[in-house]
């Protein structure tokens, strides 16, 4: 049997790798420059944590969570989403105990048991921001602003393919009511909705909010929405916000019925979306958790946050296969050394160690090959010089440098070679 690998589980290839890299180096830049500080939390951690920071009755924790029982008998869950982590974390840690505001942030992979969608794998990378302290207005428009900021800067002044959305989810003081609302309106339209929404209804009804089913998008249509049942401190706070983003000049619609997947949002949330991704295409999504870490046994302290898909991303910056150029020019040799002969091998191996110190991306082909093979080996390879070395090139002290667009080619130093190459390609 061919050896694949897991449905869900995706191997990135060089030229998706990179492509990959140069938007985490964009986005740790932008998030460094705003006083963001990077750290690392475990990919496994106890179930319990996601049980009790995520919802018991969520659907991640129900049904996509990739939980196990190891040998001592304990249940551990690969991490589906970061912020419970982190907020374990700083509690574990005592970083509460540090200056505020904290300002953290993670990049890893997530893992989620669910249908494989576009740009959403079963494991997929996240850019985690997480921002902790004494919360106003002025910091959650700060973050938001950001998270933009991040996912525009690739672009250049080029088109923008992407759109803020806000809504409300109103506090522990006023969202139950909406809740009650729900059950009520909701019980009398159960029919209508999918069979996943049904089974939604007595556990988390405010997730049919958010269904992609045109027949529960009908059934949405005709609710409330969540701003009828807000109490005065959650108006005045979202009328803040807005009146933040018209100052800042952001573009941005309210959706009245965007909700996020995870108990702990209160209050502010958001999501930025992408075109050309179809029914799913949240590209970074956020918003407030003022009491996840006292819930989690650490001190009041009140926090906001959103995640970018790093997959997502990339497919509304460049397409499924497009590449840019300056980046696969990246993978390219900025020049490859070819030995002719034990002796001119042993010195290779010494010229090749000495450039790239010198910041020169070099590589060789240490091969008993005819050198018109190694050459046609060179082309294929991107190499725009070639160094070549033989037993006449050591005698002379010198080495063949081949400039394989131009097609011409002359002998230097080996002693001057490094500057030749630091003034030519650098």
């Amino acid at each position: 049997m061919k050896l694949q690998a897991v449905r869900g589980f995706k191997d990135w290839l060089p030229e998706e790798a990179i492509k990959y890299q140069y938007l985490i180096e964009i986005a740790r830049k932008e998030l460094k420059l705003a006083g963001f500080q990077e750290i690392k939390i475990p990919v496994l951690e106890k179930t319990e944590l996601f049980v009790r920071s995520i919802g018991e009755v969520t659907d991640i924790v129900q049904k996509e969570t990739y939980t196990f029982e190891d040998r001592n008998k304990e249940l551990l869950t690969l991490r589906p989403e970061a912020t419970a982590g982190i907020c374990r974390m700083v509690i574990e840690h005592g970083l509460y105990m540090r200056p505020k505001p904290l300002k953290i942030f993670f990049i890893g992979p997530m893992f989620r048991h669910e249908r494989p969608q576009k740009g959403r794998l079963r494991e997929f990378f996240q850019i985690d921001v997480e921002f902790m302290g004494n919360l106003t207005p002025y910091y959650e428009v700060e973050l938001i602003e950001l998270a933009l900021k991040i996912l525009k800067k690739p672009l250049k002044n080029q088109r923008e393919p992407f759109t803020l959305e806000i809504n409300s989810l109103g506090c522990p003081n006023c969202r139950p009511a909406f809740r009650d609302y729900l059950l009520y309106a909701l019980e009398k339209e159960k029919e209508k909705l999918c069979e996943t929404c049904k089974e939604r209804l007595s556990r988390n009804p405010l997730r049919i909010l958010d269904c992609k089913k045109e027949q529960c998008k009908e059934v949405v249509k005709g609710l409330k929405p969540i701003s009828e049942f807000w109490c005065e401190d959650c108006k005045n706070h979202f009328e803040k916000i807005i009146e933040l983003f018209k100052i800042r000049n952001l573009s941005f619609s309210i959706n009245s019925y965007l909700v996020r997947g995870l108990d702990y949002y209160v209050r502010t949330i958001f999501e930025i979306k992408g075109e050309g991704l179809g029914a799913q295409d949240t590209v970074c999504a956020g918003g407030r958790y003022d009491f996840l870490i006292k819930e989690l046994g650490g001190p009041d302290l009140p926090a906001t946050g959103f995640a970018i898909g790093l997959e997502r991303w990339a497919l509304c910056l460049f397409g499924e296969k497009d590449i840019p150029e300056a980046l696969l020019e990246e993978l390219k040799p900025q020049c490859l050394l070819i030995p002719l002969g034990k002796e001119a091998k042993i010195k290779g191996l010494k010229i090749i160690s000495t450039l790239r110190d010198k910041g020169i991306k070099i590589s060789a082909l240490f091969e008993d090959r005819s050198l018109k093979a190694m050459l046609r080996e060179a082309d294929k390879l991107g190499a725009s010089l070639v160094l070549i070395l033989g037993d006449e090139e050591l005698k002379e002290n010198k080495i063949v440098l081949k400039d394989m667009k131009k097609g011409t080619q002359e002998k230097i130093s080996i002693d001057e070679i490094e500057f030749y190459l630091l003034e030519n390609l650098l």
